[in-house]
């Protein structure tokens, strides 16, 4: 139970810092774009090996592709509830060119030292979006880290993935909040929140959750899988070649070797 703990604080912890760098700094677009793209390749490498092969072995395929396309399908729906609150707060100019392209909740200009924040950010939308959305996929990618330990698989992988992805997407939602005039210390405050509530899943999956029926677990670790994968193709690849162009190629490729390697620890 204690190192589902240290494991869920060490994952979450990237959301703390990643606020605490996007109220107090811009960064290049550029080098925001890459760190999307590495912390798609992690996911990438997470996906396949830790959640849908786990869930594949627990409960075989019908289940495993059943909680997958659940999973998408939750997380894609949602998303793109998301993505119109967050572009609601100035119809008008969501309309733009530069606006509607990626997603809306995903603001990388807010965070961004050669860019001005678009309307979703400044209306206070698109970091509160992009928060509930990391809470989102963050809970069911959380749950499952807390299997894999309770189950004594590893998860180091998965681990790797969901730190680097919780930390630009935590910079870049502290930093659409910071550009409505939130105060930084309200902003640290939501997403300590949201990083404790992570560390629970961690902790509830590696207690209750992993004493189930393993049919009963492949459905959360697809599930997790399927979330994953949508966030993919909805939010940071696209999100990271729109900014950083061919060159996050490398940045992913770079994420997937890593997390591969460590999923063989």
């Amino acid at each position: 139970m204690m190192m589902s703990l240290w494991f869920g604080v060490i994952a979450s912890s990237a959301l703390v810092l990643g606020a605490f760098i996007g109220v107090r700094f811009e960064l290049p677009k550029r080098l925001l774009a890459m760190l999307l793209a590495f912390a798609a390749g992690a996911l990438i490498t997470a996906l396949a090996f830790e959640l849908f092969e786990d869930a594949y072995e627990h409960g075989g395929i019908i289940r495993a592709a059943l909680g997958l396309m659940l999973g998408a399908v939750v997380f894609t729906v949602l998303s793109a509830l998301l993505d119109r609150w967050a572009q609601a707060g100035d119809l008008k100019r969501a309309k733009a060119a530069d606006e509607v392209q990626g997603s809306a909740k995903l603001d990388t200009d807010a965070a961004a030292s050669d860019k001005r924040p678009t309307s979703a950010s400044t209306s206070g939308a698109a970091g509160l979006a992009l928060l509930a959305a990391v809470t989102l996929d963050g809970v069911p990618e959380n749950l499952a880290l807390g299997i894999s330990l309770g189950e004594g698989t590893g998860g180091l992988a998965l681990l790797a993935a969901i730190f680097v992805s919780n930390f630009p997407e935590a910079l870049v939602g502290s930093a659409s909040m910071r550009s409505q005039g939130r105060s930084a210390g309200s902003i640290i405050g939501l997403w300590v929140a949201c990083a404790a509530l992570l560390v629970i899943a961690v902790v509830l999956g590696a207690g209750p959750l992993s004493g189930t029926d393993p049919e009963a677990i492949s459905i959360p670790l697809a599930f997790a899988a399927g979330a994953v994968i949508a966030s993919l193709a909805d939010t940071l690849m696209p999100e990271a070649y729109e900014h950083g162009g061919p060159a996050v190629a490398l940045s992913t490729a770079a994420g997937f070797v890593l997390a591969f390697v460590l999923s063989l620890a």
